[in-house]
């Protein structure tokens, strides 16, 4: 039996695999290692609702904010609005305030959206803020959540379901007793 040449690609393959393996398995470890990133200061903001309120820094300090940007058009925004809807009326008394930032749509489409589809949130609308630029929301949705201290405590880019949501709010230090029947 002829042993392949050590530079031929039948003798690279396991080489290769062997690194893909250990690079993939470094990934992996990497997050879990206990060296998470610093949480940074929530940039300086104003948003104010369809409904006439005024948010800060200053005024949800104290407060977990959920920001979730999103648009009339996105599918997976209309699929996770109920559930968002839900968590905004499930941790409002412990101190959430939820701001659903529509982001670069008409205050007239907007409104005719939220006829058909209406939502217990607080909406605010691009114009209306400084957020979407900030968090440079081009995908929907987008949530972020800001700590009690301020600071940026975690995001998700993309539609990821409830429990991610949830879990999202945790990282913001909102625990809900519940969630573990769920």
């Amino acid at each position: 039996m002829k042993t392949p040449a050590p530079t031929s690609p039948t003798a690279l393959r396991p080489l290769l695999v062997c690194f893909l393996i250990s690079t993939l398995l470094c990934a992996i470890a990497g997050p879990a290692s206990g060296k998470s990133k610093a949480k940074e200061p929530a940039p300086r903001f104003n948003a104010t609702t369809t409904g006439g309120e005024k948010f800060n820094n200053d005024s949800t300090k104290g407060k977990v904010v959920l920001l979730e940007f999103w648009t009339t058009w996105c599918g997976y925004c209309l699929q996770e609005a109920g559930f968002v809807d839900r968590i905004n009326d499930d941790y409002l008394k412990k101190g959430l305030v939820v701001l659903a930032i529509n982001v670069g749509e008409s205050k007239k489409t907007v409104k005719k959206y939220l006829q058909d589809h209406p939502r217990s949130t607080r909406i605010v609308l691009t114009s209306d803020t400084n957020l979407a630029a900030m968090f440079e929301a081009k995908v929907y949705p987008i949530y972020v959540v800001i700590d009690r201290d301020g600071n940026v405590a975690g995001e998700q880019r993309g539609a990821a379901g409830e429990k991610a949501l949830r879990d999202l709010l945790d990282r913001g230090g909102l625990d809900d007793e519940e969630d573990d029947d769920k």
